[in-house]
């Protein structure tokens, strides 16, 4: 499981809260690229894409694969994954869920579960069964000390291009002319279309960016778990629960839901323990979602007539 694993060994309180919140602030960035990823397809495609954390770790696979064989850097490796993603999104959007809409609209859906299984089918037949590692973008070896807590560049890196990335992302659909179609394609693709908006490039465009969105997520987690079939399951259910906590109505809110997450899964487990602090958080989640069922930020969908 991809998280926090620390032990108490009577330490400093201090230095265990600081080793806490940057574990928490690298959970949540993997968990919020995730979560971002899910929600642009969801609010573009209106589909949910179960199969996101999948192609994530078919391109993370494809990473491992060229460093084993060809000796590749990590840098190199990760360019080639990121390109790799893109086209795989686009592909499964033009030849898989494109004519899958024509049928109905919860057939999308159900071909995401069959995304899964079929990537699951084609990893050994390309990669074999024994699962693969990818070092840190980082080695461990540089790292700062605060207060007696280490801090890794490898976090500062993952945690800096994460907030970054995010930012950009946001800006870039609040301000920009593609961003506009796209923000008009989530609202109504229907009447998108009847306006000039290109809704099947926005919603292709959608599904590369988050494939690599998923792939990057992958990339950042293999260090820790190594690259196999499930590496992504933990982060995926962590994503659609922010999602849902934050609101899907938005793009910003399972960002949020996906660091109060992180952090809420970290500190229950290092303070309670790694079974009952998940049963805590996520029934916590539920409880909330029962008063609040759009999430924070998210509202009741309205009909006009």
């Amino acid at each position: 499981m991809f998280g926090v694993h620390l032990l108490f060994d009577g330490v400093n309180t201090m230095t265990d809260l600081l080793r806490l919140l940057f574990n928490s602030l690298e959970t949540g960035s993997v968990y919020a690229l995730a979560a971002l990823g899910i929600v642009l397809i969801f609010r573009t495609s209106r589909t949910t894409n179960f199969a996101q954390g999948m192609i994530g770790t078919f391109n993370a696979y494809i990473a491992a694969f060229l460093m084993l064989r060809y000796g590749f850097n990590i840098w190199l490796v990760a360019l080639v994954a990121l390109i790799t993603a893109f086209l795989t999104g686009i592909i499964i959007d033009t030849f898989i869920i494109r004519p899958a809409a024509k049928v109905s609209p919860i057939s999308k859906q159900i071909i995401t579960l069959g995304i899964i299984m079929v990537i699951i089918g084609i990893l050994p037949w390309f990669f074999g069964v024994d699962s693969m590692t990818l070092p840190r973008f980082i080695p461990t070896a540089y790292s700062i000390t605060i207060l007696g807590a280490d801090l890794r560049y490898n976090t500062i890196f993952v945690i800096a291009v994460s907030t970054i990335l995010m930012g950009a992302m946001f800006w870039f659909i609040q301000y920009t002319k593609w961003g506009l179609a796209t923000r008009v394609t989530a609202s109504d693709e229907t009447t998108s279309k009847l306006m000039g908006v290109p809704t099947k490039t926005v919603t292709m465009v959608s599904w590369a960016t988050a494939a690599m969105l998923g792939t990057l997520a992958a990339l950042f987690v293999a260090p820790r778990i190594s690259v196999f079939s499930n590496m992504l399951l933990t982060v995926q259910i962590s994503a659609f629960f922010a999602g849902t906590l934050g609101g899907f109505s938005t793009f910003f809110g399972p960002v949020v839901g996906a660091f109060i997450i992180s952090f809420a899964r970290n500190f229950t487990q290092f303070y309670i323990s790694d079974i009952w602090g998940n049963v805590l958080v996520y029934t916590s989640i539920l409880v909330f979602l029962y008063f609040k069922p759009y999430g924070i930020f998210g509202k009741k969908p309205t009909k006009k007539v």
